[in-house]
C-alpha cells in the first residue's frame, strides 16, 4: 500500500517535532509549521532525505556553524531564513 500525501506530511511533521535534542525540536517545528503542507513531492523528498541525518549535523548546518552538504544546502538554507526571520 503506498502512502497518502496527507499521511506523508503527518509522518514528517512527527519526525520534526520529535528529534533528539530540543534545538531542533524548535527549529524544525517553527518550519514544519509554516511550510510543510505547502511543499510539493520532490521538496517532501529533499525534507525528508534531510531528517534522516543526525540532530548534531543538522543544528551545525542550520546554525551555521558548519555548511551543510551539498545534497542537504537548499533546504537548510530555506530553514535557517525561516528561523532567522
Amino acid at each position: 500500500m503506498t502512502e497518502t500525501p496527507e499521511a506523508r506530511v503527518k509522518r514528517l511533521y512527527m519526525r520534526s517535532i520529535r528529534r533528539g535534542i530540543k534545538e531542533m525540536d524548535v527549529i524544525l517545528t517553527k518550519f514544519a509549521d509554516a511550510h510543510l503542507r505547502s511543499l510539493d513531492a520532490a521538496e517532501l523528498d529533499a525534507y525528508e532525505a534531510m531528517l534522516a541525518e543526525n540532530d548534531q549535523d543538522l543544528y551545525q548546518w542550520v546554525s551555521g556553524q558548519k555548511p551543510a552538504p551539498a545534497e542537504h544546502a537548499a533546504m537548510i538554507d530555506r530553514i535557517m531564513s525561516e528561523f532567522n526571520d
